[in-house]
């Protein structure tokens, strides 16, 4: 009889303490993509805006000629190496990598449709997230609820020239890529862990 009394009170206790943690237990709030999206938006835009970063191909070095950020200032012998100097109006939109004034061209030869160099804008944005996937529970180290979702980070060619946007669409240039975020939850909110 005391055996079976014994038991009756260790269930309850187990059903009590069951009980206790289940109600004690407070559910992670929802993650929603417009949510996530703002998310990592926010955090972009906390971040130095950054001008872009273009590689010129020969086409390019024509347009950029025809609106006057650049004039040949130095033909070589073998008819295909030149030297540009950048002009009043393309020091406004334009730097170089490496400083100065001047673009060195300086392709394999005539024929050679690879050949590029980089400017960076002068109009500085902060990136662009959109197109977010969709989110999933992961596991992250330090983090006891967390989750992440893939999305594509863009460039913001906002207050960019057109001649320098028809610039930075062809092939070689990247203007998006896919990245990955990770959602830690702390103190109730959710919050960007890391962006891969």
């Amino acid at each position: 009889m005391r055996n079976k009394l014994q038991w009756k009170v260790l269930g309850a206790i187990v059903l009590l303490g069951a009980g206790m943690a289940v109600t004690g237990c407070k559910s992670a709030p929802d993650l929603t993509q417009t949510q996530a999206l703002a998310l990592i938006q926010a955090n972009y835009d906390h971040a130095q805006p950054q001008g872009i970063s273009i590689q010129v191909n020969n086409d390019g070095m024509v347009q950029g000629a025809l609106a006057k950020y650049w004039n040949r200032t130095i033909i070589y012998p073998n008819k295909y190496w030149a030297d540009f100097k950048l002009t009043d109006e393309g020091k406004k939109v334009v730097k170089l990598p490496a400083g100065g004034d001047t673009i060195q061209w300086r392709p394999d030869s005539f024929d050679d449709k690879n050949y590029t160099v980089r400017v960076i804008t002068v109009q500085a944005n902060h990136l662009r997230a959109h197109d977010l996937g969709d989110i999933s529970d992961e596991m992250i180290a330090g983090a006891d609820t967390a989750k992440g979702a893939s999305y594509t980070e863009g460039v913001d060619l906002t207050g960019v020239p057109d001649a320098l946007q028809q610039m930075a669409h062809p092939p070689g240039n990247k203007l998006s890529a896919k990245r990955h975020a990770d959602f830690a939850l702390v103190n109730g909110a959710w919050t960007v862990h890391g962006v891969q």
